[in-house]
């Protein structure tokens, strides 16, 4: 069957023909040329790195620990469905990890804000800022 004008050497068989590419076709040919492996695609993997990164982020002002909250629990729930379908386990990590550190970081700036009201509490009645500074250096130096 020589339909392009070539012939086929002896060493080659049928199956390692048609694994060639073939040099007339104007479209590469092969695996993985421009075409996307389709098989779905992992929501909550992508969802919980997102708010895993975003509550890192924000997690010096509070909010970071709720959307850490959030961003674990839909990366622990991507991780299975990973472990399921083989999609999206990398993004699901780092959801997880990325949001237990902002969750850890916030739980961190929260007991320094406790511990720094309560080391300079007294200084909350000053009348200038001036003042406030000298009663927050006096508690730290305890001068």
């Amino acid at each position: 069957m020589n339909t392009q004008g070539t012939e086929m050497s002896p060493l080659r068989t049928a199956s390692t023909w048609s694994a060639e590419a073939d040099p007339h076709s104007p479209a590469p040919q092969g695996r993985g040329h421009g075409i996307r492996p389709t098989g779905g695609n992992n929501g909550p993997a992508r969802a919980a790195m997102m708010l895993g990164v975003i509550g890192l982020s924000t997690s010096i002002v509070f909010i970071g620990g709720l959307l850490g909250c959030i961003g674990l629990i839909l990366g622990i729930v991507a991780l299975t469905t990973a472990e399921r379908t083989g999609i999206g386990r990398g993004k699901a990590l780092t959801g997880v990890v990325t949001s237990a550190i902002a969750i850890v970081v916030s739980v961190l700036v929260a007991v320094f804000f406790v511990w720094y009201a309560n080391k300079t509490q007294e200084c909350y009645r000053p009348d200038s800022f001036q003042q406030y500074t000298q009663c927050v250096h006096q508690q730290f130096t305890g001068n």
